[in-house]
């Protein structure tokens, strides 16, 4: 059993794996992550476990892992089943890359842009030739909500969850429709560059706040919200053998 763990900005993912089946898989604030971390770790007993992150975590959970399995901290040096060539690999978030190496595993043969809408907007680009390119970083939803309310004197914070119309009628439905067709646009746009130079095209969206934007792009693409959990998958397999 592989233990998969993916600490998050705001949240933290975790997934049981046997073999390349994905069997358990859990979301926690970061508050509750440890304890539970703790219980599920005594309860499924994982023999290699694999450590995404881009925030800072807690000490004790290194020493429990540690304790517990084999466990592989992933950084710009682990070795990875696809070639990163990334010109500053230690500024890359090893989120961006195990979203790489989990669609360069379902889609070997093909040009695949992941776009991950998280805390940020993340494309990322790796080439059928099995190489990650690098790709593009935007604001994401929250960010964007917040910049219209914290660098303005009267616009309100608005949240996702509402009425959304092309027109807005009021301050609120404006916000919202802008923020979010704004980044619908977005997608669609960007993803045309890459289809203008790049053949054999697959895009996947994946990300806490994708569900969102299932069915509002243009572009034919398809959602995996367990991408990242299947990448880093991957990646401890690669390295247990």
């Amino acid at each position: 059993m592989n233990l998969v763990i993916d600490w998050g900005n705001t949240r933290v993912k975790a997934a049981f794996f046997e073999g390349e089946k994905l069997q358990h898989d859990y979301n926690f604030s970061e508050d509750e992550a440890l304890s539970q971390l703790i219980n599920l770790v005594d309860e499924y007993k994982p023999t290699h476990t694999i450590l995404c992150t881009v925030a800072n975590n807690p000490p004790e959970l290194k020493m429990l892992l540690q304790e517990k399995s084999q466990l592989l901290i992933l950084n710009s040096n682990t070795p990875l089943p696809i070639l990163n060539a990334y010109h500053s690999p230690d500024s890359l978030g090893m989120d961006r890359i195990a979203l790489a190496v989990g669609i360069n595993a379902i889609e070997p043969d093909k040009n695949n842009v992941v776009v991950s809408i998280g805390t940020a907007v993340t494309y990322n680009f790796v080439h059928k030739n099995r190489i990650f390119r690098g790709g593009n970083i935007t604001p994401g939803l929250q960010m964007r909500f917040k910049a219209l309310h914290e660098y303005t004197d009267r616009l309100p914070l608005v949240s996702e969850q509402g009425e959304l119309v092309l027109l807005g009628y009021d301050t609120d439905t404006s916000i919202r429709s802008g923020v979010i067709m704004g980044m619908v646009a977005e997608i669609d746009g960007m993803l045309n560059y890459y289809a203008e130079q790049y053949s054999d095209f697959n895009a996947v969206l994946t990300g806490g706040n994708a569900p969102l934007f299932v069915g509002k792009l243009k572009k034919q693409i398809f959602a995996d919200s367990q991408l990242l959990l299947k990448g880093l998958n991957t990646i401890l397999r690669h390295n247990a053998r």
